[in-house]
């Protein structure tokens, strides 16, 4: 009911003729659509919720014991379909709704650890792969030299991405046996995660451009001869904070420019946040040493299998999944 009266309220607001003419119209037309996707989620529970009973009391009527697994099945579907819905209830900060950025940094040790980082920026992107209506940009790579990357910036266009991934800010550490060692000894390498919210109209960053170090380069790695000839890459500095951020996604400096602005008020928004969190000792650092001690998850592969987030305590064996992105229990 709550639901229904806050979709009824937005719905009156859009349906006025001066709409466009304010800032926040964007906001209100995606706030309407999410919210109907709630009230379309939770019809669908009290649904199946229904449905079930139905069958369950069928099969105690008629004795129908045939019809259990079917009913099994059914109730598996609706306690995933019920775990979604509380999940998206706890997921209520400011700014869990938005759209996140996913910056992954290889730690010291060469080629093993952009490896690593490569390993890690594609378990983000086969996690994004899986979600529905998730669309992923990359809008920064730096290669290695022999192998991996050295860093990257990801864009996750979803609703509720920042909610979701925010928590894999954090170094992430991996022990295996080195495939760049022809000894094949065993190496632990590191790299670190920071995971930022898309901020939207609502929140007001200001930043002035005397703070501002704006430089342009020449864009790397594959994209075409325009790419590799013109200055279109572009590099923020926010000197207050020496906030970096850079972009080189697309052919035009411009739309380049326009994405490193949104990126840099999106991580001083995101630096605010963790003032803030620091300020009510809730414990979350911002940026660690990428290095030992300061790990959030160990991905062990060698001499056992075995991955263990040592803030929660969740562990598994199952590597190679993990890997390929099933991460929502970690999350």
């Amino acid at each position: 009911n709550y639901l229904k009266k806050k979709l009824e309220d937005l719905k009156i607001k859009s349906c006025d003729p001066n709409i466009w003419e304010k800032s926040d119209a964007k906001n209100i037309f995606q706030e309407i659509k999410n919210i109907e996707s709630n009230i379309d989620d939770l019809t669908r529970l009290e649904k199946s919720v229904k449905e079930n009973h139905e069958i369950l009391n069928y099969i105690q009527e008629n004795n129908e014991e045939s019809l259990l697994d079917e009913l099994h099945q059914e109730v598996k579907s609706t306690l995933k379909l019920s775990d979604k819905i509380r999940y998206i209830s706890l997921l209520n900060n400011e700014a869990d709704h938005l759209n996140a950025f996913v910056e992954i940094h290889a730690g010291a040790g060469g080629t093993e650890s952009q490896d690593w980082a490569e390993m890690l920026q594609r378990m983000y992107l086969r996690w994004s792969d899986n979600q529905e209506n998730c669309e992923v940009l990359l809008l920064q790579e730096m290669r290695g030299e022999e192998a991996g990357i050295k860093s990257c910036t990801l864009k996750i266009i979803m609703h509720y991405s920042y909610g979701w991934l925010k928590a894999e800010s954090g170094i992430h550490r991996l022990v295996r046996i080195s495939p760049f060692d022809s000894n094949k000894r065993r190496h632990t390498s590191f790299a670190s995660v920071w995971v930022y919210p898309e901020i939207d109209e609502k929140i007001e960053i200001d930043v002035k451009d005397s703070d501002l170090r704006i430089d342009t380069y020449r864009a790397s790695g594959a994209g075409g001869q325009h790419v590799n000839k013109t200055d279109s890459a572009v590099r923020i500095t926010h000197l207050p904070t020496n906030i970096v951020v850079q972009c080189q996604s697309d052919r035009s400096q411009h739309k380049n420019r326009s994405n490193a602005m949104k990126m840099i008020k999106s991580r001083i928004y995101e630096t605010e946040l963790q003032k803030r969190k620091e300020d009510e000792s809730i414990k979350n650092k911002e940026k660690k040493d990428i290095g030992w001690g300061n790990q959030i998850r160990s991905y062990v592969l060698h001499p056992y299998k075995l991955i263990k987030d040592l803030r929660s305590g969740y562990e598994t064996s199952n590597v190679n999944e993990v890997l390929d992105g099933k991460i929502d229990n970690f999350l």
